[in-house]
């Protein structure tokens, strides 16, 4: 099992960025498939990003590709959402999650544990 903490939201203007960080415990971190989904007002939680065990293997959203970058250190157990020209339609609150799986699952169903949720909010 695995617990997971979210930091690092805030108020940012448009095309500036930030960096999303999320804290795991538990010993058996590296056999988790971390991701990162996001949930704006009204809307479903939506995928955003997905690492692979050992940080080889990304998969972005289209709407996010070459804006975000996803990273993970097994050593420090933290997976990091670099997020680069943002935009008001990244308003969300943004979600970490660990899935058993295999692949690199986009589907929120397919994750196991998440975290609390950070808010980022993009002004115009």
């Amino acid at each position: 099992q695995v617990q997971l903490i979210e930091s690092g939201g805030g108020l940012v203007q448009a095309g500036g960025s930030l960096r999303l960080s999320c804290a795991a415990s538990g010993r058996t971190y590296s056999t988790y498939i971390m991701g990162w989904f996001r949930q704006a007002p009204g809307k479903e939680r939506e995928f955003v990003a997905v690492i692979s065990r050992r940080g080889v293997s990304t998969v972005y959203t289209d709407s996010v590709k070459g804006r975000f970058v996803i990273s993970r250190d097994n050593a420090k157990i933290t997976v990091d959402l670099e997020m680069n020209s943002l935009k008001p339609e990244d308003t969300a609150v943004y979600y970490c999650a660990a899935s058993e799986r295999f692949g690199l699952p986009s589907s929120k169903y397919e994750y196991d544990y998440w975290g609390q949720g950070t808010q980022v909010t993009v002004s115009s």
